[in-house]
């Protein structure tokens, strides 16, 4: 396994742990909000607040993986869109080639990005906006 590939999957590995935490902590955050439901008496605002700041979690998250080059095979590339509820966030892609990977992040807000989006980024960013995990 060559310098690039074992860098490449070093990538992914870090991009992948960093949205399972992204997951986990929206998942707690939930739990936290039903919790606060559960007891009595709650102050409204303090939901609200909650409810507001879930909202903002970036927590709608979609993978896509494909092959950059025809030569290649591996499914190696990836596209990666995490969002909030307004549609807010970026799209992380990593083209792998033969001899170098390169990576890169896009800025999203209110579901447009701030460039040209790829085929594979905007397939990840619409499965992240209708809450499917791969594309």
């Amino acid at each position: 396994m060559s310098a690039v590939e074992i860098a490449l999957l070093c990538g992914l590995a870090l991009a992948l742990v960093a949205v399972v935490a992204l997951l986990a902590r929206t998942r707690a955050l939930g739990e936290r909000i039903a919790t606060l439901e559960a007891r009595s008496p709650v102050g409204e605002g303090d939901l609200a607040a909650l409810r507001h700041d879930i909202g903002q979690a970036l927590r709608h998250v979609a993978v896509v993986r494909y092959d950059a080059f025809g030569d290649m095979g591996g499914r190696l590339s990836f596209s990666a869109a995490i969002i909030d509820d307004a549609g807010d966030g970026l799209v992380v892609s990593s083209i792998h080639g033969r001899g170098e990977s390169r990576t890169y992040a896009k800025g999203v807000v209110g579901g447009d990005a701030d460039s040209t989006l790829t085929p594979e980024e905007r397939q990840a960013l619409a499965a992240a906006r209708t809450g499917s995990p791969d594309a």
